[in-house]
């Protein structure tokens, strides 16, 4: 007998009750981002044979310049979250302030997005992304503010992403482990087809920019030795597989074990990834798939943000994976206080 197939819609409703506040309003929304992650499905697959490839000589906030499809896909996003009446404001990473969405203002969520992580990709057809994240607000009954947003990891209700690539897939937790959704294009659903998703403790898979480094700290370069097997601890040096887009890279080693890192740098000493839009809510992620994301040092979603669009070093993955990490960086801090 073929197994019943459970769509997106179903499993939501179904699961509702685990939500703290369980009254339909956070099932809506991931039912929104769902409806968009759709339409920028559409979009992606199609991007060859119309003119939405390319840059629109914009750049963003962080200064990087802006795809015709990173704007497209800032847009629908929210445009839906806008529409659906349970959302009362976005921060994008495309945008440098929050859009409020006044005649939702008593809607009870906020919502972070990285409406295209990978972008720059699209124009050779490698597999990018959207991230999400969704807070509880502060307080209902005062105006919206940055303050909402600026809220730790371990405050949200629920995160994920959706990747375009062979297929389209959506993942997501609300605290209670990790579930992927593959979409049917012959049905325009997305159906259950990676329940209860759990990361290896332990893997072979690499994923850094090897082009910087010489810009790492000495802690992350002793560890990008030991993934080389340069101290001899294995009989085989790790596979070193980066492909430039986070959410792509960071689906890889969720599914079969490794380690994605993005250090602070010389040229990026704060680090290059945003804490709000794309650390906590993979963090998030991450953890409750049984992996481990943390700073260097310290926990991702126990960092008090302090700006929409700050940044932060990055390392998740398997337990054992970033745990040997952290001890690299430990160890030759230690040593070099003492030196």
């Amino acid at each position: 007998m073929k197994q019943k197939v459970i769509t997106l819609d179903e499993f939501i409703v179904k699961r509702q009750m685990e939500f703290e506040f369980a009254s339909g309003e956070l099932s809506g929304l991931l039912r929104d981002l769902g409806l968009a992650s759709k339409i920028i499905h559409r979009e992606v697959n199609k991007a060859g044979l119309v003119d939405i490839l390319g840059s629109v000589g914009n750049t963003n906030v962080h200064g990087e310049t802006q795809k015709k499809l990173d704007v497209f896909a800032d847009e629908a996003f929210i445009s839906c979250l806008k529409n659906s009446g349970e959302c009362a404001a976005v921060a994008s990473e495309e945008n440098d302030n929050i859009i409020v969405f006044e005649e939702r203002e008593q809607a009870k969520y906020v919502v972070a997005l990285d409406p295209l992580d990978g972008s720059s990709n699209i124009d050779v057809n490698v597999s990018v992304g959207t991230i999400f994240s969704i807070y509880r607000r502060l307080d209902e009954n005062r105006a919206i503010t940055d303050d909402d947003f600026l809220q730790p990891g371990v405050n949200q209700v629920a995160a994920g992403y959706i990747i375009y690539g062979s297929s389209t897939m959506l993942v997501y937790t609300t605290g209670h482990g990790v579930n992927g959704f593959t979409l049917d294009p012959s049905i325009g659903e997305f159906c259950l087809s990676h329940p209860n998703i759990t990361t290896p403790t332990d893997g072979n898979i690499y994923s850094i920019n090897h082009g910087y480094r010489w810009h790492y700290s000495d802690g992350v370069k002793k560890y990008i030795d030991h993934c080389i097997n340069s101290d001899g601890l294995r009989e085989k040096p790790y596979s070193m597989r980066y492909i430039g887009s986070m959410v792509a890279d960071i689906h890889r080693n969720l599914i079969k074990g490794g380690i994605f890192m993005y250090p602070r740098s010389k040229e990026k000493p704060l680090g290059k990834l945003r804490l709000l839009y794309e650390c906590n809510p993979l963090s998030f992620v991450v953890e409750q798939a049984g992996g481990t994301a943390i700073n260097g040092r310290k926990r991702i979603m126990e960092l008090q943000p302090t700006e929409l669009h700050q940044t932060c070093p990055i390392f998740m993955g398997s337990p054992q994976m970033v745990e040997m990490l952290h001890n690299c960086v430990i160890t030759h801090n230690a040593a070099k206080k003492e030196g």
